[in-house]
């Protein structure tokens, strides 16, 4: 890391069209999710359906990565969040581990100046205890490389788990108010959002998980509180940006209300000396079905 530069002011370079020639789709602006965190689930059962080791899938993933920042940055997503390595996947065998300690640090500084050539802003998030000395070095280049880039941030979460992280805030204000400079009762959401590892980055607007299963496994939980979930049956290697298109337009349907609620529609009343003993039985709804109120 030491002596990296920022990448020079250059013409950024436009994302690599899809090789079917599939186009983004066309969303209003303020439809598109501006942080979308994704869970890349699925390159074991890939592997394993074609008679292959489970490291193959994870290469296989690679591309389906880079082919998604491409879509992401056609359709106008600012914020892309992956999850490349979990605090509970060092529960793998060993041999995976050390695969996947060589392969993240690997592919950063494989993929790097092509990020850097899109205006891709790399950030990492993530406990650096156990994590090799070689993946830390290569995830502080990449930050420091696409430090002036804007065009998307993408969050690499390696050596990640949400209950980690509250866990990190919640020892960073009890070491301040210990030290006074920080009032335990003036502590509100604001100040916990202060001592998360990326305060900065927006919550996330829609949260993809590929694969089929249909859980958050601990990735980005505060961040994610109201994010919409989408869940896809396509495996991580077959994954591409045309799933994140169709993930997106499915988003920009979506009411989101943030726990708020639409007003039930408020029918003409009938006059009272009109109803019939039917209408008496639907009293207060003008005959209408009552709509139930929102859960949210």
């Amino acid at each position: 890391m030491r002596g990296v530069r920022p990448a020079a002011v250059r013409p950024v370079l436009p994302p690599t069209p899809h090789p079917t020639g599939a186009r983004p789709p066309a969303i209003e602006p303020g439809k598109v999710p501006q942080h979308v965190a994704i869970i890349m689930d699925g390159n074991g059962r890939w592997a394993k359906a074609r008679g292959l080791p489970r490291t193959t899938g994870h290469q296989a993933g690679e591309a389906a990565l880079f082919d998604v920042i491409e879509g992401a940055i056609e359709v106008g997503v600012r914020y892309l969040s992956a999850y490349a390595f979990s605090t509970e996947n060092w529960k793998r065998s060993p041999e995976e581990v050390r695969f996947l300690m060589g392969f993240n640090r690997d592919v950063i500084r494989r993929r790097r100046d092509g990020l850097a050539a899109m205006g891709v802003r790399v950030r990492w998030s993530g406990r650096a205890g156990r994590l090799w000395k070689s993946v830390i070095e290569e995830l502080r280049t990449a930050e420091q490389l696409t430090v002036g880039n804007s065009v998307l941030t993408l969050q690499f979460c390696v050596n990640y788990g949400g209950r980690a992280e509250l866990a990190d805030a919640a020892a960073a204000i009890a070491r301040e108010v210990r030290a006074g400079r920080l009032d335990p009762d003036r502590v509100d959401e604001r100040t916990v959002r202060r001592f998360l590892y990326q305060p900065d980055i927006p919550d996330i607007d829609l949260f993809i998980r590929s694969s089929g299963e249909r859980r958050t496994s601990n990735f980005l939980p505060w961040q994610s509180c109201y994010a919409e979930l989408a869940f896809v049956d396509t495996l991580w290697p077959d994954f591409d940006r045309r799933h994140l298109w169709a993930a997106i337009e499915w988003y920009a349907e979506r009411d989101r209300r943030f726990g708020g609620a639409v007003p039930n529609p408020v029918p003409n009343p009938v006059p009272t000396s009109d109803r019939t003993g039917a209408d008496l039985d639907d009293a207060g709804t003008g005959g209408q079905p009552a709509v139930p109120a929102s859960d949210e």
